[in-house]
């Protein structure tokens, strides 16, 4: 067996690594976001014996729910960069007994997939992490079939609340916010998602936005101290912070965290579905 370095690679595009609790992150994440992600399959209606792709699917992504809405005869294509989420949504797949699913190494700026290719193009908290979103958009759009759906889910950290306030939790999300900034990623990518849409050419555009407060036994509720610390090693390289402020600030927020007085909400995440035209559009 060949050995995986645990250690995020966090110049390899994935600004948050590839460690094993990251990836275990992005799993338990599938779960959270499950319902808003059935909620959108429902209004999209896929048929039986449909094309569909999940792009930076991750460990498992939706491929679960995509395969069940395009059964028995339909086709489920996940793409995901790094090789080791791959392996994970290999295995994921196979556990699940998701017959009609592959899953692909690849790109999502540029997939080498045949164009107009499948009646749903997916991508969910992928264009947050990437520096130039408009490129992943392009080929979204480049792989959905004339009249088919392009769909998107993506987080606005801006609105997020903690209450009582907490000082250490303001560090934290100022610690998350200049990480992904120094890396050229936008945390706040959910309120440019329709216009990225409309810039791409897609058409009937429509939008829901959740907000998500969740109950101290729920695994979401420490999503920010749980992406700082996938984050650290961006932080420490960068000089953000050291390794004393970050595990004094993860524990004091996970502690204030634990209290079932505390309100939290931390972040909109923003969900985006929209029609690729069944004609060119004439200049």
């Amino acid at each position: 067996m060949t050995a995986v370095n645990d250690e995020p690679d966090t110049m390899a595009g994935y600004p948050l690594g590839t460690s094993s609790a990251e990836s275990a992150r992005l799993q338990r994440q599938s779960d959270q976001l499950r319902p808003h992600s059935a909620a959108l399959l429902h209004q999209l209606d896929l048929k039986p014996g449909q094309s569909v792709i999940d792009l930076g699917c991750g460990p498992s992504g939706i491929l679960d729910l995509l395969s069940a809405a395009v059964a028995p005869t339909g086709r489920v294509v996940g793409v995901d960069a790094n090789p080791y989420l791959i392996a994970q949504a290999r295995d994921y797949a196979d556990r699940a007994g998701l017959d009609n699913v592959e899953v692909l190494v690849a790109d999502a700026r540029h997939t080498g997939l045949p164009a107009d290719s499948f009646d749903l193009v997916h991508a969910r908290t992928l264009l947050a992490t990437l520096p130039d979103p408009a490129e992943v958009v392009a080929e979204m759009v480049r792989l959905a079939r004339p009249g088919g759906w392009v769909a998107g889910q993506e987080p606005d950290v801006e609105c997020a609340i903690c209450y009582p306030r907490l000082p250490a939790w303001d560090r934290l999300r100022q610690i998350f916010r200049a990480g992904f900034d120094r890396l050229g990623a936008d945390l706040l990518i959910g309120r440019r998602l329709t216009e990225l849409y409309r810039q791409a050419g897609l058409q009937d555009i429509q939008v829901v936005v959740h907000a998500g407060a969740y109950p101290a036994d729920h695994s979401r509720r420490t999503i920010l101290p749980d992406l700082v610390s996938s984050l650290r090693p961006v932080v420490l390289e960068f000089g953000l912070s050291d390794e004393a402020e970050l595990a004094d600030l993860d524990q004091a927020v996970r502690q204030h965290l634990a209290d079932p007085g505390t309100l939290v909400m931390s972040e909109l995440m923003v969900v985006v579905w929209a029609s690729k035209p069944a004609t060119a559009r004439r200049a």
